[in-house]
C-alpha cells in the first residue's frame, strides 16, 4: 500500500464521507473510491460498509485504521522534522512581549509554530517597558512583540500586526475618572507619568511633550515597570496613556481607564535583531502574521 493510499484510507476512516475526503485531499471522489477498492482487493475483505446514506468502518477496517495510524503519524513527524532541519528551523527561539494582549497572540501563534516545527524549542517571556530592545541586542531573545514605532539601525521589524485604541490611566478620585472620554488636550491638565529606557522618538510618540494645540504637557515621575506606573497613578502622582484593552487586564480600585476620543491608535508589531534574520525567525514571523489575520475581526 503506497503512502498516498494510506492517507486516503485514514482520511476516509476519519471523515466517513467520500466527498469530504476528496475535498480534504484535493482529489476526485473517483480517486478515493478506486484507492479503497484496490486496498480491499489486496486485503481480501471489505474495509467500509457503504449505503446511499452512510459509510462505516468494518471490523477489519477498524483494525487496519488502528494499526496504520501510529505508523503514519511517525512518518509525518519524521518528514516534518527533516523539513525543519533542512530549512534550519531547529534549536531554540526566544520571544518576548510587552503586554498581556501581545502575549495572548504570541502563545496562540506558538501552538501552531510548535506543531509545524517540533525541532525548534520556543521560550516565551514578558519584558519590562524600558527594556524591550536590550534583550534583542544582547541575544537574550530573538523576537519581541511590542509597541511601535521602532526606528533603530540594528533592529528590523515586520508589518503592523494589530492596532488598539488608547486610554488614559487616572487616579480613581480624579475628575477625569468621572468622564466618558478624555482628549489629547486634557494632557495639559495633569502630570504625565512616563517610562525610562526608550528612544526619544518613541517617548515623543506615546508620551507627547505638547498637546495638539501646543500647550505643554507637565512631566511626572518616570519608571521602567508597568506595575509601578499603575502604583504611581493610584497614588495620585499623575496620569499615563496606555492601550484601552489594559482595563480588562490591570483593573485596580485606585485607578480608572478613560478612553481617548481623539488619540491615534497604538500599533503593535514584531521586531528582531537586524543580524538575526534566521530561518526560525522568518518562520515565526510568517506564523504570527497568519494567526493575527485569523484573529482580526
Amino acid at each position: 500500500m503506497e503512502l498516498r493510499e494510506i492517507e486516503i484510507f485514514l482520511t476516509l476512516a476519519e471523515e466517513l464521507h467520500f466527498g469530504r475526503t476528496a475535498d480534504r485531499l484535493h482529489v476526485t471522489r473517483a480517486r478515493v473510491s478506486q484507492a479503497i477498492k484496490k486496498q480491499e482487493r489486496a486485503i481480501g475483505a471489505e474495509l467500509f460498509k457503504r449505503t446511499s446514506r452512510t459509510v462505516q468502518l468494518t471490523p477489519i477496517g477498524t483494525q487496519l485504521r488502528d494499526g496504520l495510524s501510529i505508523g503514519y503519524q511517525q512518518i509525518q513527524d519524521a518528514l516534518t522534522a527533516a523539513t525543519a532541519a533542512g530549512r534550519g528551523i531547529t534549536g531554540e527561539l526566544g520571544i518576548s512581549y510587552s503586554a498581556a494582549w501581545c502575549g495572548n497572540l504570541v502563545l496562540t501563534a506558538a501552538d501552531t509554530f510548535r506543531a509545524r516545527h517540533p525541532q525548534c524549542v520556543l521560550t516565551i517571556q514578558d519584558s519590562q517597558l524600558g527594556d524591550v530592545l536590550e534583550p534583542l541586542r544582547q541575544g537574550r531573545c530573538d523576537l519581541a512583540l511590542i509597541e511601535l514605532p521602532i526606528e533603530e539601525p540594528d533592529i528590523a521589524h515586520g508589518p503592523v500586526l494589530f492596532s488598539e485604541p488608547r486610554a488614559l490611566v487616572v487616579p480613581a478620585g480624579h475628575p477625569f475618572a468621572r468622564r466618558d472620554t478624555v482628549s489629547m488636550e486634557d494632557l495639559a491638565q495633569a502630570p504625565l507619568i512616563t517610562i525610562t529606557g526608550q528612544p526619544a522618538y518613541f517617548l515623543d510618540h506615546h508620551y507627547p511633550r505638547h498637546t495638539p494645540s501646543g500647550a505643554p504637557v507637565p512631566r511626572g515621575p518616570s519608571t521602567s515597570a508597568w506595575q509601578e506606573v499603575l502604583a504611581l497613578v493610584g497614588a495620585g502622582k499623575g496620569v499615563s496613556p496606555t492601550c484601552a484593552r489594559a482595563a480588562h487586564y490591570y483593573s485596580r480600585p485606585d485607578i480608572a481607564f478613560v478612553p481617548f476620543s481623539d488619540a491615534p491608535l497604538v500599533d503593535y508589531g514584531l521586531v528582531w535583531s537586524a543580524t538575526g534574520n534566521t530561518p526560525s525567525v522568518r518562520a515565526f514571523v510568517d506564523t504570527i502574521l497568519e494567526t493575527a489575520a485569523l484573529e482580526r475581526p
